[in-house]
């Protein structure tokens, strides 16, 4: 098989990894083909494919879409990344938990993010091109955030030494204890 898939502590959170071929002209690659996923038990369909390039220190998250929620399949195409999902699932036995990866194009490893978690990266090198797929269109009404740098959340972004630059919407993201005030009843 052209794929292995790799477990993380969050249940549903998935590394995906293909398999690359290297040579004297440098790679190939194939980074999705669904008959493949499908038998290694990944059979989301992704409808929509993003792709984009963020300076170093920029921050993106940390981001979900609300009601139908959002399958996303990262992957770091040029330069390095850390990326993050957190569970936001209330029912869950890891609700409130984090896990991190970092992402590079050198053996092409995929974080396959679940609906029910929050998705965030920072870049790490000079630039770097992130290309993700997503089991929804992207729909404006329901985007939603929480605080990337919320203490009770205690993300350890690798930002030592970076100028961090946020979108204006991360900067106002609720915390994560105002997120769940909305969602769970009091």
């Amino acid at each position: 098989m052209n794929l292995t898939v790799e477990k993380t502590p969050l249940e549903g959170l998935l590394i995906v990894k293909p398999r690359v071929f290297r040579d004297a002209r440098g790679f190939f690659l194939e980074s999705y083909n669904q008959a493949t996923f499908a038998a290694a038990g990944i059979d989301t369909v992704f409808v929509q494919d993003n792709h984009s390039k963020s300076s170093k220190g920029t921050l993106r998250g940390l981001h979900f879409q609300t009601v139908p929620g959002q399958v996303k399949l990262v992957r770091c195409a040029a330069g390095v990344i850390w990326d993050v999902a957190v569970d936001i699932r209330p029912q869950s036995p890891t609700f409130g938990r984090h896990f991190g990866v970092e992402l590079t194009p050198d053996e092409a490893p995929m974080l396959y993010v679940p609906v029910g978690f929050a998705h965030g990266f920072v870049v790490l090198s000079d630039s770097a091109e992130v290309l993700y797929k997503c089991s929804n269109v992207y729909n404006p009404a329901t985007e939603a955030g929480i605080a990337w740098n919320d203490p009770d959340l205690n993300v350890p972004w690798p930002i030592q030494g970076l100028d961090v630059l946020l979108s204006e919407r991360d900067k106002t993201n609720p915390s994560f204890a105002e997120w769940k005030r909305t969602v769970i009843p009091a």
